[in-house]
């Protein structure tokens, strides 16, 4: 038996790990060969080493070599900060590890999901009676999920006969600012690539409704076969939401699937806002939600949401024989879902939602969309131009000291890099070019923060427009 020694080892590198967390550095500086070089000198694998000592030399790689995304000065992609709750869930996880295919090898962790995933059906305007809902491995195999469902729903052969069954090509609709995992999607179900219909956005970077029913008349004049709609609640280049009632009132129409890709997103429907950001979202046949973005649990931690129960259990139908037999009452993953053997993913949302509750998620959204707003009023009074419209906490922003090209962008961003305290990301949007991002994702991150970074921002244009001078 191992040496239990290793545990408490464990416990002091995460404490010390988030006691010191906003001391270091956010971004490292490393090239591959150095952690190669590390890894090929200490670990030939010819011998056992002691657990303990294995732990301390992983955490100091970590530590060293890491993009630190939890940390407060990441404004950077959807990945935040995790809570004390998602760590300890995920310990607990791996301890027991149950096999959550079927309810009858792992009952408590199954009903544990249930009960977590009516939560959200609730807060997104699903009955749970008659919806269906599971985690995922994130927003690409939600979406995915949602894909194959809405594919079998509208083509009853589908199923069995795949797209050679069907009467034409299939095709769907998603905003050009969508995530391109629809690509790989479409690919991979059969359908092609080229089935993916990317609408134009207008100048608020919303999917253009006239662009829509343009496309969807032309299609249907070609002899294409229209099945689903995806509108985007918060697009990763701008935070952007959809006109959601709008693509609801065009699918109910047209007798197409609706499906609200928020993978990030969607979560703002947890605010105390008397009417949330994401109004129209429970109008949706579908949802992507990523728990482990905006609600601050560990990789990873996707859900899919369904408003119709017997669509997705006609999507996923299968039976085996070496599979347990179904408990009456129950629905089992593996023929409900695209996974078969799963993780016990939903214990850390559990665990977090218990630890802070419902209010505590909204104050976590809610805060983070405050300091969204400090900062584009931070960024207005030092000359900066906020190009995107959203009420969620990404902001995309440009200086006329940097022009229209992307080399003083660059410039700008490899000095934010190397200066180390603080990370942003640059993007192209239609109609603006290349900008700036920042997004605001960890529950940890204050206002003093934020200024940090708008103060960093200033030095290097100003450091900029001296050499420029010079």
């Amino acid at each position: 038996m191992t040496d239990a020694h290793y545990l408490s080892t464990l416990a002091e590198e995460i404490a010390s790990f988030r006691a010191t967390h906003d001391d270091r550095s956010v971004s490292p500086t490393v090239v591959p060969d150095e952690i190669r070089e590390y890894l090929t000198t200490h670990y030939d694998f010819s011998g056992a080493r002691p657990l303990d000592s294995v732990i301390c030399d992983v955490a100091a790689m970590m530590r060293r070599w890491s993009l630190h995304t939890t940390h407060p000065h990441y404004f950077g992609l959807f990945n935040p900060n995790v809570t004390e709750a998602a760590i300890a869930a995920d310990a607990l996880a791996a301890l027991y590890n149950p096999q959550l295919a079927t309810w009858s090898h792992a009952p408590c962790a199954n009903e544990i999901e249930r009960f977590t995933l009516g939560f959200f059906l609730r807060a997104f305007g699903f009955a749970p009676e008659s919806s269906a809902a599971h985690f995922t491995s994130g927003g690409a195999e939600a979406n995915h999920t949602a894909v194959i469902t809405a594919l079998t729903h509208r083509f009853p052969t589908y199923g069995s006969g795949g797209v050679r069954s069907l009467p034409g090509q299939p095709v769907f609709y998603v905003s050009e600012q969508a995530h391109h995992s629809f690509h790989k999607i479409a690919h991979s179900t059969g359908i092609g690539r080229d089935a993916v219909r990317s609408v134009p956005v207008d100048l608020s970077l919303r999917m253009d409704m006239e662009a829509l029913g343009r496309m969807y008349d032309d299609d249907v004049a070609n002899g294409l076969l229209p099945f689903m709609v995806a509108g985007t609640v918060g697009t990763t280049p701008a935070g952007v939401i959809d006109p959601l009632e709008a693509i609801a009132a065009f699918c109910d129409e047209h007798a197409l699937w609706f499906h609200a890709d928020g993978a990030w997103g969607a979560a703002a429907a947890l605010s105390a806002a008397p009417v949330p950001p994401t109004a129209g979202i429970e109008k949706a046949d579908s949802i992507t939600c990523d728990a482990h973005k905006w609600l601050s649990v560990s990789m990873s931690a996707g859900m899919f949401l369904c408003r119709h129960m017997h669509a997705v259990r006609e999507a996923f139908r299968i039976t085996a024989s070496y599979m347990p037999i179904a408990v009456e009452s129950t629905v089992d993953n593996y023929a409900s879902s695209m996974q078969w053997s799963r993780r016990f993913t939903g214990l850390k949302v559990f665990m977090t939602l218990a630890e802070r509750g419902s209010a505590g998620f909204a104050s976590m959204v809610d805060g983070e969309m405050t300091l969204g707003d400090h900062l584009r009023t931070r960024l207005a009074r030092t000359g900066w131009s906020v190009v995107n419209d959203t009420p969620l906490p990404v902001v995309c922003f440009t200086h006329p000291a940097l022009g229209t090209g992307s080399k003083h962008f660059e410039e700008l961003i490899g000095s934010i890099y190397a200066d180390g305290r603080v990370w942003i990301s640059g993007v192209t949007l239609p109609h603006y070019g290349f900008v700036l991002r920042a997004c605001i994702i960890n529950y940890t991150t204050t206002k003093e923060d934020v200024d940090l970074l708008v103060n960093t921002l200033d030095g290097v244009i100003n450091a900029m427009a001296e050499g420029t001078r010079a």
